[in-house]
């Protein structure tokens, strides 16, 4: 499995890449999906981390497919983006999940990533890999993959409740407010939890594990 950096080392590598003939969707990265001749910007994607050899929450072409397996997965994130991530984007017009891309830098305001079958003037069908650079607000949110070493400069770890994947957010929440996680006084508290951290504490939760300590504190028991 490869590091962040490392996966887009890979996908640096195929910036200009174009598909051929121009308008054919036909592209080496669709036609090891086993689709060539279709949109492809999401079997890019598929291709750069096969290749690197991380995995994602499923194998699939559609954004909206991947969006929501990433959701079931607890890998669905939509602020604080990060190298590695792979943003769904929602451009005015089209359907609610229109084109993706992996984020090479991100601010609040701007990201950008290294995307395929884009050019200018065309966004989300344009046939070329390149690098665009978007706003925030064009961005429905982002698969957070697992990488070797973790994420570029955080090494896989959320320090605020905020920073957790929605679909575990509420689970820790919850048990912030049990004081079952104590963080360190402030506001916000500082939790610093690991990925597999905040997993184990959902699947125990979920499990029932911290039952007693929830009725103790007159919150309601995960298993009824």
């Amino acid at each position: 499995m490869a590091t962040a950096k490392e996966l887009l080392e890979i996908a640096r590598a195929e910036l200009g890449t174009k598909e051929s003939p121009a308008g054919s969707n036909r592209v080496k990265y669709a036609s090891w999906y086993g689709l060539n001749g279709h949109p492809w910007c999401m079997m890019f994607v598929m291709w750069v981390f096969a290749y690197a050899g991380v995995a994602l929450p499923a194998r699939t072409a559609s954004c909206g497919a991947f969006m929501r397996a990433a959701q079931a997965a607890g890998m669905w994130v939509t602020s604080g983006y990060r190298p590695g991530d792979v943003v769904i984007y929602d451009f005015p017009g089209g359907a609610a999940t229109d084109h993706c891309g992996i984020v090479e830098t991100a601010t609040d305001a701007t990201v950008v990533a290294i995307e395929g079958n884009t050019a200018l003037g065309n966004d989300s069908d344009g046939g070329k890999v390149m690098r665009r650079t978007r706003t925030t607000q064009q961005v429905v949110g982002a698969v957070r993959p697992g990488f070797l070493g973790g994420q570029e400069g955080d090494q896989g770890r959320y320090k605020y409740l905020e920073d957790i994947p929605e679909a575990f957010r509420p689970t820790i929440g919850t048990l912030m407010v049990a004081g079952i996680i104590q963080g360190d006084g402030g506001d916000p508290a500082v939790i610093d939890l690991s990925h597999d951290q905040v997993r184990m504490l959902v699947f125990g939760y979920r499990g029932g594990a911290f039952d007693t300590k929830l009725r103790a504190e007159g919150l309601e028991p995960a298993v009824k």
